[in-house]
């Protein structure tokens, strides 16, 4: 139902944003692009994808054998899920994956996964803050948009570096919640104490991760950049490190398809001052099939996942705190 609504929530923005369009604009900025930059942007997912399924590799323990085709299985299975499971919980469900197959425990696989998607957002925050300290127009929002994102990003390390802090912080944040979210407050704080003692008992495996997330979502805002090189429009690449991920950001508000409409109406939003409104939802389509691509690139693999799915289906894994490297 949730996700039926969400679905709706997209159509409406859309239909909205599109009222304002004009369609037969929208068809000659695809027809005029550059073909070239076009292929090359779209070509993007591959590396993209391969450089996140080495992450992949490096986070888990050394006994455990996970081969690169399967690490970029993995990948492209949870891009998949992703699409037709809310709150982007195809990513939590690779933590089924993993310990289906033998690597580790499901209460460390899970950790691994709460540390990837916690390096994705804080590497995320780092490019915007980075892009917005240098954007030359900083009018009032962009002051409280980048303090925002600076406090998000500074919240952020304090969780991943201090246990103490974090362990405040979860326990606010349960005694303030309601019933059913405390108690998805507990198992997240669960699986972030796990994660801390994993990640910090090698600092040399925590930097290369770190820096490698750091880099991927370079990858990410650079391809967001060639799409507007393909759209034969221009932004200055760092005004993109700014603007392209309060984009991003504003496609992770759960109440949307996939990021869906709030995603496409932030692009045009932002970019007002560099092209027309054609061009922002063009640069739209392109950023949704960032997220498409790698889905039906997941498909020929999904079939043989799904017997993690009927467990995810069935409840969280359980805690075994016991198992480390």
């Amino acid at each position: 139902m949730k996700r039926f609504v969400s679905i709706l929530v997209s159509l409406g923005i859309l239909a909205l944003l599109y009222r304002r369009i004009d369609l037969a604009g929208l068809l000659q900025v695809f027809q005029t692009c550059d073909r070239t930059w076009m292929a090359i942007s779209l070509a993007m997912v591959i590396p993209i994808t391969g450089v996140t399924a080495w992450r992949l590799q490096q986070l888990m323990p050394p006994k455990a054998a996970l081969g690169v085709g399967e690490a970029n299985r993995l990948i492209l299975a949870a891009s998949t899920l992703n699409m037709v499971l809310p709150s982007k919980m195809g990513d939590i469900i690779k933590a089924y994956f993993m310990r289906d197959r033998g690597h580790l425990s499901g209460s460390l696989s899970l950790s691994i996964v709460v540390f990837e998607k916690t390096c994705d957002m804080l590497s995320l925050l780092l490019w915007c803050a980075f892009g917005l300290l240098l954007y030359p127009y900083k009018d009032a929002w962009f002051v409280l948009m980048t303090a925002g994102i600076i406090g998000g990003l500074a919240l952020g390390l304090l969780l991943l570096g201090s246990k103490g802090f974090a362990k405040l912080f979860f326990g606010t944040a349960r005694r303030l919640a309601p019933g059913k979210v405390a108690e998805k407050v507990h198992r997240l704080q669960a699986s972030w104490g796990e994660m801390h003692d994993y990640i910090w008992c090698d600092r040399t495996q925590l930097l290369r991760v770190s820096f490698t997330s750091v880099f991927i979502w370079f990858l990410h805002l650079l391809q967001i950049w060639f799409f507007i090189l393909a759209l034969k429009a221009w932004t200055p690449f760092l005004t993109n490190l700014a603007l392209s991920p309060l984009a991003i950001l504003a496609g992770l508000l759960p109440l949307t398809f996939a990021g869906v409409g709030t995603r496409d109406a932030a692009l045009v939003f932002l970019y007002s001052s560099y092209f027309d409104e054609a061009t922002g939802a063009a640069l739209g389509l392109l950023c949704t099939s960032r997220y498409f691509l790698p889905a039906i690139g997941g498909l020929p693999f999904l079939s043989q996942y799904m017997t993690a799915v009927n467990a995810f289906r069935k409840g969280p894994p359980r805690l075994n705190l016991g198992q480390r490297r």
